[in-house]
C-alpha cells in the first residue's frame, strides 16, 4: 500500500510562497500518476495539479501562473510550488496517487496522503 507524507505547510502573507513536498514508498512512484488536492474549510476536496511522469497535465484554473507541480522520480518526491498565494488558497492540502484519468478528480485517488495547512493571511 501506498504511504505518502506532505511537508512544507504554513502560514505567510498573501504575495508568498510555498514548497510542499511529498515523500512517498510502497509503491512504483515512477509509474503512477500523481496529483495535489486541497480542501478548504467547509468546502469540498478540489484538485489543483495532476502530473504524470515529469509532466504536468492539468492545473485548476484558479492556481494557473501561480503554482507548479513537479516530481524527483529518483527520490520518490513530488513538489507544489506555490506562488503568489492569496487567502482563498487557505487549505489543507493533499498528495494523492490517483487513476490516470487526465483529471482532477477526487474519485479517482487510490490513495491519499495526511495533508498539510496551508494558510494564507490577507
Amino acid at each position: 500500500q501506498a504511504h505518502l507524507v506532505e511537508s512544507g505547510g504554513g502560514s505567510v502573507q498573501a504575495g508568498g510562497s510555498l514548497r510542499l513536498s511529498c515523500a512517498a514508498s510502497g509503491l512504483t512512484y515512477s509509474s503512477n500518476c500523481m496529483a495535489w488536492f486541497r480542501q478548504a474549510p467547509g468546502k469540498e476536496r478540489e484538485g489543483v495539479a495532476d502530473i504524470v511522469s515529469g509532466t504536468p497535465q492539468a492545473y485548476a484554473n484558479s492556481v494557473k501562473g501561480r503554482f507548479t507541480a513537479s516530481r524527483d522520480n529518483a527520490k520518490n518526491t513530488l513538489y507544489l510550488q506555490m506562488n503568489s498565494l492569496k487567502p482563498e488558497d487557505t487549505g489543507t492540502y493533499y498528495c494523492a496517487r490517483k487513476r490516470c484519468t487526465g483529471k482532477l478528480n477526487p474519485a479517482d485517488v487510490t490513495d491519499w496522503g495526511q495533508g498539510t495547512q496551508v494558510t494564507v493571511s490577507s
